[in-house]
């Protein structure tokens, strides 16, 4: 066991991560040969305390959001807890249980509510084949350490980077997607409703509308931030079709447990402050199809004293189908 002082590097062939333990446990690089995967620090690392929102850090990399992604006041049996934009892991050191060379498992506390989330790590090969890929299998367990029931919502926060041209894929069961926030409103309000792939968009007149697909990635001077949201899904997978790397990644997941998708598709329209941008697609397994742990529904979920729940995310990194070597 460790402390957190130290940076965490595991690899597998061709394929790296880097880990920061005591910048909230961030996999802060994922890369395959001269490729970085992930979207790069808008600014340079440093401390974080609980209240600053995301976008006056890094805004990079791979974060946890837990016990909420957005920030809000809940109201619990030991009075009201306040949760901090993005939740409350991605600000504190996180402790290293056990690293080798292919995996590590780190262990956080929040402080706005009594919960420790554990996150093992173990990157491998996808098959004997060199030319497969890999995979990046997540295990996690959740434990409320409190004396009272807590509630809890949970979101896996990878922000891949992205050229134009590049695709995002989902079930075809997700057809139509919930509306968490949209730069201009270009796709609606909170809560609406977007068809996927092909969106309508209002057109100049009245009565005219124009089709936008929705999963094709665009250029940052488009100035889009998009929040969206599938689920419940019965499937449970979504890719990233990045053919200037050719690759695809490949975010699976239990929708038994973890049944929703969020879906940040970001070319250059955030933060809406004035510096860098995020240019990423994130593909994020999610217990909820909202932000905001005090929007309450049939998702809410809580976790009673001592009580521990366990899931697992996998990322597949493979190349795309028409670069397989044969």
């Amino acid at each position: 066991m460790s402390d957190s002082g130290e940076n965490v590097v595991i690899q597998s062939g061709d394929c790296s991560l880097l880990l920061l333990p005591a910048l909230g446990g961030k996999i802060a690089s994922l890369r395959v040969r001269d490729h970085e995967l992930l979207q790069a620090p808008l600014h340079p690392y440093a401390p974080r305390n609980s209240t600053m929102g995301f976008a006056e850090a890094d805004a990079s990399g791979w974060d946890e959001c837990l016990p909420s992604v957005g920030q809000c006041s809940i109201p619990t049996a030991a009075g009201t807890s306040k949760i901090p934009d993005h939740g409350d892991l991605w600000r504190v050191p996180w402790q290293i249980l056990d690293t080798t060379s292919d995996s590590a498992t780190l262990r956080a506390r929040c402080f706005s509510l009594p919960l420790q989330l554990t996150r093992s790590l173990i990157l491998s090969p996808i098959s004997s084949s060199p030319s497969a890929g890999w995979k990046l299998q997540l295990l996690y367990s959740l434990t409320n350490l409190g004396a009272f029931d807590v509630p809890w919502s949970w979101s896996a926060h990878p922000l891949f980077a992205v050229l134009p041209g590049d695709q995002v894929r989902l079930p075809d069961s997700a057809r139509s997607l919930h509306v968490e926030g949209s730069a201009g409103k270009r796709l609606g309000s909170h809560g609406d409703a977007v068809s996927w792939p092909i969106a309508q968009l209002k057109g100049s007149g009245p009565d005219a509308f124009v089709p936008l697909d929705l999963s094709i990635a665009q250029d940052s001077s488009t100035g889009i931030g998009d929040k969206l949201s599938a689920g419940p899904l019965e499937q449970g997978w979504a890719s990233l079709d990045r053919p200037s790397v050719g690759l695809r990644l490949t975010v699976r997941f239990d929708p038994r447990v973890t049944p929703y998708l969020g879906l940040w598709l970001c070319y250059g329209g955030w933060p809406e402050e004035e510096g860098p941008k995020q240019v990423c697609v994130a593909l994020e397994p999610a217990t909820a199809p909202v932000d905001s742990l005090a929007e309450t529904g049939a998702w809410s979920r809580s976790l009673q004293p001592g009580d521990t729940v366990t899931w697992f995310m996998d990322l597949e990194i493979s190349p795309l189908p028409e670069t397989r070597s044969n």
